[in-house]
C-alpha cells in the first residue's frame, strides 16, 4: 500500500520571496497597500512634528509660519532658530556616539538613491526615524529647507524595515523602497500620480512592469490617508490662472531660461555650501555635530530682514503664487532664501531641496510676470508664470522634470499651464545642468563615489565588491603559500579595481587579503570569476530595469 504523499511545510517567507522573484501581481500589491499606508502615516507624522515645534517656538501653524513670525518681537525671532540649533546639536552629537549617522546629518533623497544603488535598497530603521526628528525641529524652529525630502527619506526607511522583516531578496526591496519613497510624496503635497513617477524617476530610474503597480498602488493608499486626515485640498492655495495666449508661450522660454541660471546657482549653493562648511570646520578642528547653533545664527538674521524665508515657505511661495508681492521684494526673497537654504544645509540643519526649489521658482516666476505686465503686453498674467517658474526651477534642480510638470497638473487642473511647465523645464533642465554638471541629487551622490550619469555598468564596477565574489579560504594557514605573490586585492576593494588590475598586470587571478594591520589572506579571486560576477550582475539589473 502506498504511503500517502506528504505536502512540505508552508514557510511564508519562502513564499512571499518567490512571489517577488516571479512578479506575481496579488503579493506585489498587497505590500504595496501595506508600505504605503505605514508610509503615510509616517509623512503624517513627520508633518504632525514640524507643525508642534513651529507651535512652541513661533506659536503660529508652520504653513502660515511667515505671518506668525512678523507678529512675535524680533530678538524672538533671531532666537528661534539659535535655539532650534541647540536642540539639533544635541541630537547629533547623540546620534554620532551612538552610530546612528554615520555622516553626523540627517537623511534625504540622495541617500534613499544611494541604498537603491549600492545598498540593495537597504537604510536603517534608526537612520529615518532619528534625521526626521532632527529635520522636525530645524523645520519647526525657522530651518530654511524642505520637508518632502526627509518625509522621502522616512518612508523609504520604513518600508526597508518592512522588507528587512519579511527577508526580501534585493529587487523586492528595492521596489518597496520606491513605494516608500511614493507614499510620502504623495502624503506630503496630496498629489498620487506625481508621487509615483518622481518614485519611478529619482529613486528607482527605470519603470520595469513588475514595478508599476505596487509603486502606483502605495503613492494612492499615501495620498488618500493623507486626504482622509488633512483633507483633499492641495499642499498650496492655487489661484484660478487666466488662459494663456499664443504671446505667452515666448515669455515662457524666457523665463525657461531665467529658471535654468537660478537652479543652477541653487544647485550649486546646495552642493557645495556643505562640502565648503566641513572643510572649514574641520581645518580648525571644529565638530560637526556642534555647527547647527552657527548656522543658526545666520539663518535669524536673514530672518530679521525678511520672515518669509522661514521653515519650507509654503505662505511665501502662495502669496507669491497670488501675485501678492512687489517685483524687488520677489527679488529680495530670492537672494535671501538661497542663502538661508545653503546655510541651513551647510551647518547640519536636517531639511531637503524640494520646497525651497518650489519657493524660488514661484518667486522668479512671479518677479518675470510682473515685468512683462510693465511692457504692456496681454499676458496670462503673474500667477500664471509664478506657477510655471515653480516648477521650472524645481524640475531643473532636482532632475526630476516630469514629476514637478505632473505636481503642477495636479495642483492647478490646468493643461495650458502644464504645457508651459512642460517647456519651461525641458528648457531649464539642459541649460542648468550644464551649467551646474548635473542635478542636485546626482551631484550629492556623485560627491559619495558613485557617478549615475555613466548608467548601470559602471555603477555595478562602483559598488560590488572583492569579498562579495572572492572564493573563500577558511583555513587562513593553507594560503600561507599565497603570501609570496606580488600583487593583491583587498576584500573592500571594487569589483571595477579588481578587472583592472588583473587585466593590467595580466593575471590569471590573484590572493585577496584583509584590509587590517594584519593583512590576514582571506580569500582568492581568479580573471573568470570576477568577469562572471560582472556579467551576472548585468544580466540581472537588466531583467530588474525592463521586467
Amino acid at each position: 500500500m502506498a504511503e500517502p504523499e506528504t505536502r512540505p511545510p508552508f514557510r511564508p517567507f519562502t513564499w512571499l520571496n518567490r512571489q517577488w522573484q516571479q512578479g506575481r501581481s496579488p503579493a506585489l500589491w498587497l505590500l504595496g497597500v501595506l508600505v504605503g499606508i505605514i508610509g503615510g502615516y509616517a509623512a503624517l507624522g513627520f508633518i504632525l512634528a514640524i507643525e508642534t515645534t513651529s507651535y512652541l517656538v513661533f506659536g503660529s501653524d508652520h504653513d502660515l509660519l511667515a505671518s506668525g513670525a512678523s507678529a512675535l518681537p524680533a530678538w524672538q525671532v533671531f532666537l528661534a532658530p539659535v535655539s532650534g540649533g541647540i536642540i539639533v546639536a544635541a541630537l547629533l552629537y547623540v546620534a554620532h556616539r551612538r552610530g546612528w549617522l554615520p555622516e553626523t546629518r540627517s537623511g534625504a533623497v540622495a541617500d534613499v538613491m544611494e541604498a537603491r544603488v549600492a545598498k540593495s535598497g537597504r537604510i536603517t530603521f534608526a537612520d529615518g526615524l532619528f534625521s526626521s526628528v532632527i529635520t522636525a525641529v530645524s523645520l519647526g524652529s525657522g530651518g530654511s529647507a524642505g520637508r518632502e525630502g526627509p518625509a522621502v527619506h522616512l518612508g523609504a526607511a520604513v518600508a526597508s524595515q518592512v522588507s528587512r522583516l519579511l527577508r526580501l531578496p534585493p529587487r523586492g526591496a528595492k521596489i518597496l523602497l520606491a513605494c516608500g519613497a511614493a507614499a510620502a510624496v504623495a502624503a506630503s503635497f496630496n498629489a498620487p500620480v506625481a508621487g509615483a513617477l518622481f518614485a519611478f524617476e529619482i529613486v528607482l530610474g527605470h519603470y520595469a512592469i513588475r514595478s508599476i503597480a505596487p509603486v502606483a498602488i502605495a503613492s494612492v493608499t499615501g495620498a488618500l490617508i493623507s486626504r482622509a486626515h488633512l483633507g483633499a485640498s492641495p499642499a498650496f492655495v492655487m489661484p484660478a490662472l487666466a488662459p494663456a495666449s499664443l504671446w505667452d508661450f515666448p515669455g515662457v522660454i524666457g523665463l525657461g531660461i531665467a529658471a535654468a541660471l537660478l537652479s543652477a546657482v541653487f544647485v550649486k549653493t546646495a552642493v557645495h555650501a556643505p562640502r565648503l562648511v566641513r572643510e572649514r570646520a574641520e581645518k580648525f578642528g571644529f565638530p560637526l555635530w556642534a555647527l547647527p547653533p552657527i548656522g543658526g545664527v545666520g539663518i535669524g538674521a536673514l530672518a530679521l530682514l525678511a520672515p518669509e524665508i522661514l521653515g519650507v515657505g509654503y505662505e511665501a511661495t502662495a502669496n507669491a503664487l497670488s501675485g501678492n508681492y512687489a517685483i524687488l521684494f520677489l527679488l529680495m526673497l530670492v537672494v535671501l532664501k538661497t542663502l538661508a537654504t545653503g546655510i541651513t544645509l551647510g551647518f547640519r540643519f536636517g531639511g531637503g531641496v524640494f520646497s525651497p526649489s518650489l519657493y524660488l521658482g514661484a518667486m522668479l516666476g512671479a518677479a518675470f510676470g510682473g515685468l512683462l505686465a510693465l511692457t504692456g503686453a496681454e499676458t496670462a498674467g503673474v500667477p500664471f508664470y509664478a506657477v510655471v517658474g515653480m516648477g521650472a526651477v524645481a524640475g531643473a534642480a532636482l532632475g526630476a522634470p516630469l514629476s514637478t510638470t505632473l505636481i503642477v497638473f495636479e495642483l492647478t487642473a490646468n493643461y495650458e499651464a502644464s504645457v508651459a511647465v512642460l517647456i519651461a523645464v525641458s528648457l531649464a533642465t539642459v541649460l542648468s545642468q550644464s551649467l551646474a554638471g548635473g542635478s542636485i541629487f546626482h551631484l550629492q551622490i556623485l560627491r559619495r563615489g558613485l557617478d549615475l550619469s555613466r548608467g548601470q555598468a559602471r555603477i555595478l564596477l562602483q559598488t560590488i565588491r572583492v569579498r562579495d565574489i572572492m572564493t573563500p579560504i577558511e583555513n587562513r594557514d593553507a594560503g600561507a603559500h599565497l603570501d609570496d605573490e606580488a600583487q593583491c586585492l583587498y576584500d573592500d576593494d571594487y569589483l571595477g579595481r579588481a578587472i583592472g588590475l588583473l587585466s593590467a598586470e595580466a593575471l590569471d587571478g590573484t590572493i585577496v587579503r584583509e584590509r587590517s594591520d594584519a593583512q590576514s589572506i582571506v580569500g582568492h579571486l581568479s580573471r573568470v570569476d570576477a568577469h562572471a560576477a560582472y556579467a551576472k550582475a548585468l544580466a540581472d539589473a537588466h531583467e530588474e530595469e525592463h521586467r
